[in-house]
């Protein structure tokens, strides 16, 4: 079974900067493709980021754009997303998840993802 776990979450201030990791076990992270997401309380998940199978492949979403950056390290077995420039409208649970597809073009949906993490909080105050 796939297990996922992310880290770094924190207390920042707006402007600042954190990484967060997704540390995938149980499997090699080399076969999966990973998305983050995050939610904010009283709003739906939203998608964030995706890579594919490679540094080459990722996509973001618009309100991240140019401020967050996702790589992979597939011999630690982790996902990364560093988030620059951080701003209060950016406090969330942040999740990663898993899937063995890569889709291409825009990030896929939460439901085409198999597996999730139980997510690491953000908050950015003003």
């Amino acid at each position: 079974q796939l297990q996922l776990v992310e880290s770094g979450g924190d207390l920042v201030q707006s402007g600042g900067s954190l990484r967060l990791s997704c540390l995938v076990s149980g499997s090699s992270l080399g076969y999966y493709a990973i998305g983050w997401f995050r939610q904010a309380p009283g709003k739906e998940r939203e998608g964030v980021s995706c890579i594919g199978f490679s540094d080459t492949n990722t996509n973001y979403a618009d309100s991240v754009k140019g401020r967050f950056t996702i790589s992979r390290d597939d011999a630690k077995n982790t996902v990364f997303l560093q988030m620059n420039s951080l701003k209060p409208e950016d406090t969330a649970v942040y999740y990663c998840a898993a899937n063995v597809v890569w889709y291409g073009g825009s990030c896929p949906s939460a439901v085409l993802y198999d597996y999730w993490g139980q997510g690491t909080q953000v908050t950015v105050s003003s």
